[in-house]
């Protein structure tokens, strides 16, 4: 019996599953319906369906989702954060198997949710953290548990999001803490899920701080930039201002996204100067974890180049894991900031050193596969879509796994906001307030 995929949220993040399902993962199961708060998008969706060879598919309307279960054996769910929670429930509870994007749900309520209807329900719930799979960070999870720093004692982790990267996400719906729960929860829930999984440890207490430095209106007024677009599309500075994105440049953008402006109203350039930004772009939290490791944890979402630095101190020695993934940022250098490889980028690197004591440094070889992340996306896909494989470095999550990234967010969002460390309950799966 063939499997039946559908998918809620037929967004950029949509397509490496549709692609996949239409390409070298065709034999594993067909996709059988969409679902979307608008046609337009779901209409792109059925072309690139039909283009393939297949028959399209039902489109049916975000009210209508529970009708779709009954053409679906696993929902892909790719939305809205905030909206994870609601259709995950409801796909569990119908028994249905489950695939979701992080961050698992944007903040505590769904996670306890979430918890709940998988205990309750006879299906699969797995969460696609894709930073898992890429060869780099497979190495640290295995040279750690392999004993090359001996017991780790802390892990510093610094992520640099540079303005194309980094300033998209305060042009699109991630702009609004309620919808996308915050970089330290839309983004940094990555983050926290590797030191998690390298250090397979629960985290216990957080501390944050955060500030909106740079984007937003304020900060433009404060630097006195002037007058600003409401959105890029028709702006004088259109081509010319590298903070404005020329939605219109690029097909697939202007379908999903231009095209359908007349349905929902959703606005995929607006300004990243503009009112209404409720996220911050300078965050900084301290973790403690249940093994007594500490985590000290920066992002940054206005950085001249992109890349990230960890490093693993232990009671053996030290690592040293070093990326970057764009060594500087052309003012035009992408339409679409999340389309293109990063690691294709001229002047990308990576370097990974492990320092025992008494030792001279080893560096230690990354061996890169073909496709994103390093071959790592090509990993993820056949877990989700072959199932998981004899696995010793244990890379697919469950929801317990996403729930425990996305309470370390949310605790660093609560905690900056109150200035009180947030304790963590139940190894990381419920969290109260000291």
């Amino acid at each position: 019996m063939t499997r039946r995929y559908a998918f809620v949220g037929l967004g950029h993040r949509a397509q490496m599953y549709v692609d996949a399902l239409l390409g070298d993962w065709s034999d594993t199961g067909e996709i059988s319906a969409l679902c979307d708060t608008n046609r337009t998008r779901m209409d792109y969706y059925n072309e690139r369906i039909t283009a393939a060879g297949r028959a399209p598919v039902p489109c049916y309307p975000a009210g209508a989702f529970t009708d779709m279960l009954e053409d679906a054996d696993t929902v892909i769910v790719t939305s809205v954060d905030a909206t994870h929670a609601r259709y995950v429930c409801a796909a569990l509870d119908a028994g249905r198997d489950v695939v979701v994007e992080k961050p698992l749900t944007t903040d505590a309520e769904g996670c306890a949710q979430i918890a709940a209807a998988a205990e309750r329900s006879t299906g699969r719930l797995v969460v696609t953290f894709n930073y898992r799979y890429s060869p780099r960070n497979s190495a640290v999870r295995r040279l750690i548990a392999e004993g090359a720093v001996g017991e780790v004692t802390s892990v510093h982790f610094d992520w640099a999001l540079d303005t194309i990267h980094g300033a998209d996400y305060f042009r699109r719906w991630h702009r609004d803490r309620a919808s996308s729960g915050g970089l330290l929860v839309h983004k940094a829930s990555h983050h926290f899920d590797l030191v998690n999984w390298w250090l397979d440890a629960r985290p216990e207490l957080v501390f944050a701080q955060t500030d909106l430095r740079f984007y937003g209106s304020e900060n433009a007024a404060g630097r006195q930039l002037g007058p600003r677009p409401a959105r890029g599309q028709g702006s004088p500075g259109l081509g010319t201002d590298p903070f404005i994105l020329d939605i219109s440049a690029d097909d697939r953008l202007k379908r999903l996204y231009l095209d359908a402006e007349h349905e929902d109203g959703y606005v995929r350039d607006q300004d990243v100067f503009g009112a209404g930004v409720t996220i911050d772009d300078t965050m900084a939290v301290l973790v403690r974890y249940d093994n007594r490791a500490l985590l000290t944890y920066s992002l940054t979402a206005h950085a001249p180049y992109e890349g990230y630095r960890v490093v693993v101190n232990g009671t053996g020695g030290r690592l040293e894991l070093e990326v970057c993934e764009r060594a500087w940022t052309p003012p035009h250098a992408a339409i679409d900031p999340g389309a293109a490889s990063k690691e294709q980028a001229t002047g990308s690197w990576e370097r990974l050193t492990v320092h025992r004591h008494w030792q001279e440094a080893e560096k230690v070889p990354v061996e890169q596969g073909a496709g994103g992340h390093g071959g790592g996306d090509r990993l993820l896909l056949d877990d989700v879509f072959r199932g998981p494989s004899d696995d010793p470095l244990a890379r697919q999550a469950g929801y317990r796994d996403g729930i425990r990234s996305v309470l370390i967010g949310a605790a660093g969002n609560e905690s900056a906001r109150t200035g009180l460390p947030v304790r963590l309950m139940d190894g990381g799966t419920r969290r109260v307030t000291s």
